[in-house]
Order: C-alpha cells, then sequence, then structure tokens
C-alpha cells in the first residue's frame, strides 16, 4: 500500500486520491455503448455471442428453468444450506422492519394529504458472476423485491462453463420461489432488461452491483431508456478508520476482504497511529500469501493506500470527503464519531464487527453505492423496490378553505384555467 501523510496534502491531491475508477479517456463507455447498441439490435443472437466472447460458453437457451433449479440446488449440501438460510432470514427480519403505512395528515381544514407505496411491477435482479459468483447478492436483492410484492423478478447471472448457474444460486432462487434465471452476464445482461429481447423481458428498473462496465451501462441505460437504475454500485471498496486501540491483524483482514472482490477494488487505511500502519503492512504482506486469490487481492493493494492522520476526527473529515461505500470503524472509541459520519454507504461500528458480516448475514443490504455516490445515494433498502404515490382528498368546506389561496396564486402566475378549476366548484357550492 501506498502512504500519505494528511497534513502534506494539498486539496487537490486529497480529491485526487478519493477520485476512483474514473473512464477518463471514455474507453469503458465506447465499449459498452457498442454492445448495448448489438442487444438493442440483436437480442437474443447478441447475448448468445457475448457468452461465447466472455464466458467461453455456447449457449443453446439463455435460461434455465424451475426442474433445472432445482436438480442444481439438491447438488449442494445441508450445511450450506444451513448457512444461506441463516443469511436469508435476518435480511429478511431486517428488510421487513422496513414496511410502514404512512398516517394521514389534515394539511388545511377539509384538505387531507397521504402517501401509499406500490411495489415497481418488473424488476431486473443482476447477479455478478465474473470471478466469484455472489448467491448473497440474489439474497440482498431478491428478499426486499419479495417483501414489497414485485409482481415479475428478472433475474440474470453470467452462465457457468457447464452452461448454467451454479447450485448456490439455484437454492436461493428456490427459496424466493424463483423458477427461471436467465444466463446473461456483464452490460450485456444490463442492456438486455433494459431494452427486452426475445427470451429477457424488458423491467422497470435494474438493481445490482458490478465492474465497472457493468456500472457504465446501468448509467447509460437510465438516461437512454425509461428503465430506472437502483445506483452506480461499481467495483467494490472499503475505508478503515483506525487509531491506537485497533487490531492490525483484523485491519489487514479487512482491507483483504475487499480486494479480493477484484483488481478494481479499493482498499484504504485511514488511521491515527503510524505503529498500526506499518503492524498492518507486515499483517497484509503475511495473510496475503495464504488467500487462494493473492493474485487478484495483490493488485488492488497495490492500487490502495494508508494514511496518517492526527486524531480520529481528522480521520473522519477525509472520510467524508472519500464518501466510501463500507466504512469500518476499527476503535474502541467509535461512537465519538458516529454522529460525523455524513457521507457512507454502511458503517461497521467497532473492532469485532467485520464488513464481511454485511456482505452475507448480519442483515443489512450490502448493494450499495461506490464511487463516493455515497454523498447522493443510499444503499439499496425495501424502499428501492416501491414507489410513493400521493393522494388527497378535498371536502366542501376545504375547498372553501384553501380554494380562494389556490386562486391568487393561479392568478399570479397567470394561468387562469388552474384559477378557473378552482372558482367553478367554490361557484356551484355558493349556488
Amino acid at each position: 500500500m501506498r502512504q500519505y501523510n494528511y497534513k502534506d496534502l494539498s486539496q487537490a491531491e486529497i480529491q485526487n486520491l478519493v477520485s476512483r475508477n474514473v473512464d477518463s479517456n471514455n474507453q469503458i463507455r465506447e465499449s459498452v455503448e457498442s454492445i448495448i447498441t448489438e442487444v438493442k439490435n440483436n437480442g437474443d443472437k447478441a447475448l448468445k455471442s457475448y457468452a461465447l466472447k466472455f464466458d467461453g460458453v455456447e449457449l443453446n437457451s439463455l435460461f434455465i428453468e424451475k426442474e433445472e433449479i432445482d436438480r442444481l440446488a439438491a447438488q449442494i449440501s445441508e450445511k450450506t444450506k444451513a448457512a444461506i438460510n441463516v443469511a436469508y432470514q435476518n435480511i429478511k427480519k431486517f428488510h421487513e422492519t422496513q414496511i410502514f403505512k404512512e398516517e394521514k395528515v389534515e394539511t388545511t381544514a377539509g384538505v387531507t394529504c397521504w402517501r401509499e407505496a406500490r411495489a415497481i411491477e418488473r424488476v431486473g435482479l443482476y447477479i455478478p458472476g465474473g470471478t466469484a459468483v455472489l448467491p448473497s447478492t440474489f439474497l440482498m436483492l431478491g428478499v426486499p423485491a419479495k417483501i414489497a410484492g414485485c409482481k415479475e423478478i428478472v433475474v440474470c447471472s453470467p452462465p457457468q462453463k457447464s452452461g448454467e448457474v451454479n447450485g448456490y444460486l439455484a437454492y436461493v432462487a428456490q427459496l424466493l420461489g424463483i423458477n427461471k434465471i436467465y444466463l446473461a452476464g456483464g452490460a450485456q445482461a444490463v442492456a438486455a432488461m433494459a431494452y427486452g429481447t426475445e427470451s429477457i423481458p424488458k423491467v422497470d428498473k435494474i438493481f445490482g452491483p458490478g465492474n465497472q462496465y457493468v456500472t457504465m451501462a446501468k448509467t447509460l441505460v437510465q438516461s437512454t431508456t425509461n428503465t430506472a437504475i437502483d445506483m452506480p454500485a461499481g467495483p467494490s471498496e472499503v475505508l478503515v478508520i483506525a487509531d491506537e486501540t485497533a487490531n492490525p491483524v483484523y485491519v489487514a483482514a479487512d482491507l483483504l476482504a475487499q480486494a479480493e472482490h477484484g483488481v478494481d477494488s479499493q482498499a484504504v487505511l485511514v488511521c491515527c497511529s503510524q505503529k498500526i500502519i506499518d503492524q498492518t503492512q507486515t499483517e497484509l504482506e503475511k495473510q496475503l500469501e495464504v488467500l487462494p486469490r493473492k493474485e487478484i487481492a495483490a493488485k488492488a493493494i497495490d492500487n490502495s493506500y494508508a494514511e496518517l492522520v492526527k486524531d480520529l476526527e481528522e480521520a473522519m473529515i477525509f472520510s467524508n470527503e472519500n464518501a466510501p461505500e463500507h466504512l469500518i470503524l476499527a476503535t474502541n472509541n467509535w461512537q465519538q464519531i458516529t454522529d460525523q459520519i455524513v457521507n457512507a454507504g454502511s458503517v461497521f461500528a467497532g473492532n469485532l464487527t467485520p464488513e464481511s458480516a454485511g456482505d452475507y448475514a448480519s442483515g443489512t443490504n450490502h448493494t450499495l453505492p461506490t464511487s463516493a455516490y455515497a454523498r447522493s445515494y443510499s444503499g439499496v433498502s425495501l424502499d428501492s423496490f416501491v414507489k410513493k404515490i400521493t393522494f388527497q382528498h378535498i371536502s366542501e368546506s376545504g375547498i372553501k378553505n384553501l380554494g380562494p389561496s389556490i386562486e391568487i396564486l393561479a392568478e399570479i402566475e397567470g394561468l387562469q384555467a388552474h384559477k378557473n378549476a378552482v372558482s367553478v366548484r367554490l361557484s356551484e357550492i355558493k349556488e
């Protein structure tokens, strides 16, 4: 990891540090635009061609159905099923607490306003499957979609070499009652869900994390179709704030947990103690040696850095500027700084709270904004799968009380028809 001292950095250098995954020469954008156009014009044929090109699989069908899903799910061990069940129940429990009915409010005597939630009808879930297949992401997206009551849930995941998905995804599909999984990955899967193909239905909103190509595809289709997206959720990242109470073994493990996602992942350590930074660096080298995904993690760590700060308050200033996807507070003093957190996707408080807990089974959602989008986006929740519709009802007394104010406001804006819509009602009531 590179090392910096916060006090030596200019504002421009800080901005450069917090910028990540920038497509400065538009190479990613141009590549993704080409893929989207191909899928839009050629549908299933393009998807099969990309499966051969990117996944090394020749597909006869672009989906598997219930019988095959059941067969694949039966292949995983009972111990694995039990672990998935724990995660499923905790995620379900957490997201069910987000169900609530808003109260009606009488804004003026006789004028009642309220909101009601309605599920988004057709949602598309993208489950990554490049260097790692993520049944946890399927749970994180599928559980709230089910709780919300979405009528149609379209699931896309890259095909394995067998031309299927693995048994872990199949078992999650069983838990969720989803009987079809589409075999498409990357930017092409996003394009398929945005435009629709002969096999894959067009959806109203696309969910799911991915690499820079997936994130670019989501951004582009949102601007060119009437399909919404959850957020720009690209390569994974973590920022660890640590002080002298941190455990370097834990800190190194947390940094590597993000680094092993992919070579474009980023792990940042912001620490009040040079001693802890040095010990963490030693631990990184030690733990890295035994990781199965050592090469991937090592490249990500090479692109990551540690920063020395004078205290936790200075650490929080930098963290808020960085707006990390995952923020770990590796300190016994975490309660002193939580109220200073302004920008973060998800927070892990205390030395015994690894980010892995949120990735899998604590219950919170792991689909989170990356690349500093935590400044303006929240992570996926039940609210992500619904839209809120406003209602209002005005009684006779209500139109009498509110009507004159509406007439004046419409008149000063020069919108006579707006005024008349009120005036004709008031006139009839008087008669």
